[in-house]
């Protein structure tokens, strides 16, 4: 079954710009239904549209009504948003609770909706003893103002997340962990060329110290491709300590010759 998002219902909203960013946070998170009381400035407004940068499909079919009752007409289960306590004896949700509770009406197949108040005044008591029950967001007391678009995008992702939880899925994914005969490789590889370095001193600390290099190296949980470039990086660094020992012995031959001469 093909579950009904929540419908978004904004009550008295004034400015066309913050409409066109709600249709724009609704168009990410899969809402489609948009209802308008009573806009200040009428309906439609290029402004909104320009907010929206693409999302038109909910602008496009916005519904404009006179008054909340009759947008929630046809709806089953409201919710309404609010940051100020109120005299009513509505439950109290955050929006996580919120929208898996407007999930679990979905599910039943009843139409949903969240009702979001004006920019300046938010939702008159009256509006939301319609609702069955109250949102609010866990804002830090100090600033109670949210703006309206970031309010909506909020309870919108908690919608997505009940019913598309997990990864896009055109995330690829990371590549699978070397295999333990890879890893013992290089563990090898690099305890061998510590040895020759003389980095295991005391010589009674070896075991504790390739115990602790290999647990750091294993929590890296290296793909095969790194086992092998991190093997290059064990191999330069060795051939370049080489080289240093080389050109260290080369000097002190010539030195001595000179000293014999």
């Amino acid at each position: 079954m093909d579950l009904v998002a929540p419908a978004i219902i904004l009550d008295r909203p004034q400015l066309a710009q913050n409409i066109g960013a709600v249709a724009r946070a609704m168009a990410n998170f899969g809402l489609t239904d948009l209802r308008l009381v009573a806009p200040r400035d009428s309906w439609p407004q290029e402004r909104a549209w320009a907010a929206a940068s693409g999302a038109d499909w909910p602008l496009n079919a916005a519904r404009v009504c006179e008054t909340v009752a009759d947008a929630i007409a046809d709806l089953a289960f409201v919710q309404a948003t609010t940051a100020r306590p109120r005299e009513l004896q509505l439950p109290v949700l955050t929006p996580r609770e919120a929208l898996e509770r407007a999930h679990g009406e979905a599910l039943q197949g009843l139409r949903t909706g969240i009702l979001f108040g004006g920019e300046r005044a938010g939702l008159e008591t009256a509006d939301i003893a319609l609702c069955q029950t109250v949102v609010t967001l866990p804002v830090d007391p100090r600033f109670r103002s949210l703006n309206l678009a970031q309010a909506v995008i909020i309870l919108a992702y908690e919608w997505r997340m009940r019913v598309e939880a997990g990864v896009p899925a055109n995330f690829r994914p990371g590549p699978e962990p070397a295999d333990a005969a890879s890893l013992m490789g290089l563990y090898g590889h690099l305890e061998d060329e510590l040895e020759a370095a003389g980095f295991f001193h005391p010589p009674e600390k070896k075991p504790s110290m390739v115990q602790n290099l290999r647990a750091a190296l294993g929590r890296a949980r290296f793909s095969e491709q790194e086992v092998r470039t991190f093997r290059g990086v064990v191999t330069a660094l060795s051939r370049g300590r080489g080289r240093v020992l080389e050109k260290i012995a080369r000097q002190k031959a010539q030195s001595s010759g000179k000293e014999t001469a």
